[in-house]
């Protein structure tokens, strides 16, 4: 039976396609009853799983094509970000920013709102210009205004191709500085750089590591009480930096610096499962406190926290919308008994401050509480009734949501 990539979930779907035309998916989609996209298997829940069919766009044709003039790409959907970046850079340009895998897929990537970090850096989604989507009567629709159907879960059809919106091409200096009180002037820290990351194992109320990933034509930011690393470092202790892109302050194309991890090679610590809850700017650390008040709970079952920024955005189901956002995320280790009871008393902790989840991630926030928290959620259910009214390509955990 086919699984996710951290093996904790095995797909309920009786066939998984891999079309390698768009006119097979449009067929697949048209004689199908429930389907839904599978992209390359980084979500931790059941958001992917179906009972129907799922349907891989990785074997379409390759598809970048560069419109310099309004600095634009259109990519074929399933394309990784590491497969097409260094084309960019080789025209002129560069994504804003990238998420710490390079390993993800474009459209699963923005359909979920993933991110990188940065104060006034949006989540990948924020550069979908367009889309092309195959929907439930396996017509191809052109999708010209993102803001309701980018972060769409799925629920709107297959994916078949973005077009992204792109900056000039820059370079990045990466730098790893130690031993950040968690007192600290945190918010400063995290917009102190074009990217800053903060990696906990919550052990103690400091911070383990602060990645800052620093513009070239920018000063250098050194978080004041840390030390700087004497050498490589990967985020999860214990673990080589063999894997990590290169730090120590050696400057490189910001594809090879954004990402924490180098796509050539395997990033996981091993099997691992995943949490990330989304707090407002103002409330982050208040939000860090109240988490740090349950670190005897956290760190037996961690593998490490990294604490982000994202920008707001008006994506209507995005966890950033109308909001600045700190993520607080959690590698966890890969025992889901012992895990998922820690992950409720995470949930209990932010409560006071409405946390969203990532969505394709761990966590345990009631129906509708989560509906509570999405102002737009009406409007996205009736562009879903219009591209999908008998819910083809509606799950079990998507359907809670719509409710």
């Amino acid at each position: 039976m086919a699984k996710n990539w951290a093996g904790n979930i095995t797909y309920r779907a009786g066939k998984i396609h891999r079309p390698s035309t768009v006119g097979q998916v449009q067929s697949l989609v048209a004689g199908s009853g429930r389907i839904r996209a599978l992209g390359t298997r980084h979500a931790f829940n059941e958001l992917a799983d179906t009972t129907g069919e799922l349907v891989s766009v990785g074997d379409l044709p390759r598809v970048v094509e560069v419109d310099s003039a309004a600095a634009q790409v259109k990519v074929s959907a399933g394309l990784r970000y590491a497969e097409f970046s260094e084309e960019l850079d080789a025209k002129g340009f560069a994504l804003p920013n990238l998420a710490s895998l390079p390993h993800i897929s474009v459209a699963g990537a923005c359909v979920t709102a993933t991110h990188g970090s940065g104060v006034r850096n949006g989540s990948l989604a924020s550069s979908v210009a367009g889309m092309e989507i195959v929907t439930a009567d396996g017509s191809v629709v052109e999708i010209t205004d993102p803001s309701g159907a980018v972060v769409n879960l799925g629920a709107l059809g297959i994916v078949t191709s973005m077009t992204l919106d792109l900056v000039p091409a820059f370079e990045i200096r990466q730098y790893v500085h130690e031993g950040l009180p968690l007192d600290s002037d945190i918010l400063g820290v995290l917009g102190g750089a074009y990217s800053v990351s903060l990696f906990t194992d919550w052990s103690s109320s400091k911070i383990n590591q602060v990645w800052v990933k620093q513009r070239v034509d920018e000063p250098e930011f050194v978080p004041e009480g840390t030390v700087a690393a004497d050498g490589p470092r990967h985020p999860v202790p214990g673990m080589s930096p063999e894997n990590c892109t290169p730090q120590l302050g050696i400057a490189g194309r910001s594809f090879e610096r954004l990402p924490h991890f180098r796509p050539e090679f395997t990033p996981s610590a091993g099997e691992e499962l995943q949490t990330e809850f989304m707090v407002g700017r103002s409330d982050a650390v208040a939000a860090l406190r109240a988490i740090d008040a349950i670190r005897a709970k956290v760190h037996p079952v961690l593998q490490i926290s990294e604490i982000r920024t994202i920008a707001a955005d008006e994506m209507w189901l995005s966890p950033y919308y109308r909001r600045d956002t700190v993520s607080i995320h959690f590698t966890w280790i890969a025992d889901t008994a012992a895990v998922l009871p820690v992950v409720s008393l995470v949930g209990e902790q932010l409560a006071p401050f409405a946390p969203r989840p990532h969505w394709a991630k761990i966590f345990r926030i009631a129906p509708e509480v989560l509906r509570s928290r999405y102002e737009r959620l009406p409007d996205f259910r009736e562009l879903v009734r219009s591209l999908d009214p008998e819910g083809k390509f509606t799950n079990a955990m998507v359907g809670e949501l719509l409710s």
